[in-house]
């Protein structure tokens, strides 16, 4: 690794620059030099990145079909369970603005968030955070204690990848792996707001995991080259002082590679049939490196991800197709994955 030029290290988070960093907010904002508007606590919660707990409907529609099948949907329990990710999610969003301000002020857009101007009283963000986390436990507590437990895991993953010491998201390969297990944490919720008698096949599960790899891996590849600078990459995410745009790249094609073979594994281990819709996972996986190799790419903002209109009507469409393919039956695939033996004559 070649040494890269760095200003000297400021505060335990290290922090570049120590004249930017966010220092006694409660003192500039006491004091009147700093005046956050309710919206600012509002906007660092995330409202707009809800969109992704879109994650838990794979998982309430898989355990409706293989355990629930029977005893009908379980409506109320998925509208709590909704809004208890909602806010859990929120409450990392919450520590995660308030920690990386002092990063943020090194990217193109990040830096005129709430956190990065020092428009923030830390009394007030730990305040918010205790709030959304107490309340979506609450509403976590209602449903069942797998669904607890699932939401205090998901509420632990935004400490470990936020906080020091162990602040994963600085590290190489780890911050991609530690933010992207949130997505079967995901899947759980919504598989236990169904049903808490059964736990889901650990292959769907670790492909989950891998597939949301790949899209973090994805997300890290156009930030990367949207910053067009390794320094002040660096000083925006440490771990990219120690990625370049071919190990994010390939980083990225080994974790969808994975996530494909774990689906196979699911498809065939499951229903013959869903065999079938391989073909529209692979032209998922493709699309989306797509969208990621393109300059000011979506991938960078996945909540923004609609904008992709198309690509968003496929990804449904292959959604559909599975479901359908779970009640389906053709009995000619099953044969055709069974050994023909070929009588010999003597």
């Amino acid at each position: 690794m070649t040494n890269r030029p760095r200003p000297p290290a400021f505060s335990r988070l290290r922090v570049p620059f120590p004249e930017l960093a966010v220092i006694d907010l409660s003192h500039r904002a006491n004091s009147g030099q700093v005046r956050a508007a309710v919206r600012d606590y509002i906007r660092i919660a995330r409202p707009d990145h809800w969109v992704k707990n879109i994650f838990m409907v794979p998982g309430a529609a898989l355990a409706f079909v293989l355990v629930h099948k029977t005893n009908g949907l379980p409506v109320p329990n998925l509208i709590i369970a909704a809004i208890s990710c909602c806010l859990m999610a929120s409450a990392n969003y919450t520590i995660n603005e308030y920690l990386d301000a002092p990063f943020d002020r090194f990217h193109p857009l990040k830096r005129s968030r709430p956190g990065a101007e020092g428009r923030l009283d830390v009394r007030l963000v730990a305040a918010q955070y205790a709030v959304l986390a107490a309340a979506g436990g609450i509403l976590a507590w209602c449903i069942n204690g797998a669904f607890l437990a699932t939401s205090l895991w998901l509420l632990a993953m935004g400490v470990a990848y936020n906080v020091e010491p162990l602040r994963t998201k600085d590290r190489q390969y780890l911050d991609v792996l530690s933010e992207s297990v949130n997505n079967p944490i995901r899947f759980l919720l919504g598989w236990f707001a169904v049903t808490a008698s059964v736990i889901p096949p650990g292959s769907v599960l670790l492909a989950y995991w891998m597939g949301g790899a790949f899209l973090m891996g994805t997300k890290r590849y156009s930030e990367y080259r949207r910053i067009a600078d390794p320094v002040q990459a660096g000083y925006y995410r440490r771990s990219f002082e120690h990625y370049t745009e071919n190990s994010l790249l390939l980083s990225s094609f080994f974790y969808a590679v994975c996530s494909a073979f774990l689906i196979g594994v699911f498809l065939i281990k499951y229903k013959i049939e869903l065999l079938l819709s391989f073909p529209f996972f692979a032209v998922l996986f493709t699309w989306y490196l797509a969208i990621g190799l393109k300059s000011d790419s979506a991938a960078q903002a996945p909540e923004k991800l609609y904008r992709e209109a198309a690509f968003m009507g496929f990804a449904a469409l292959t959604f559909a197709v599975v479901m359908i393919l779970f009640v389906v039956d053709i009995p000619i695939l099953d044969g055709l994955m069974r050994p023909y033996y070929i009588p010999l004559g003597h």
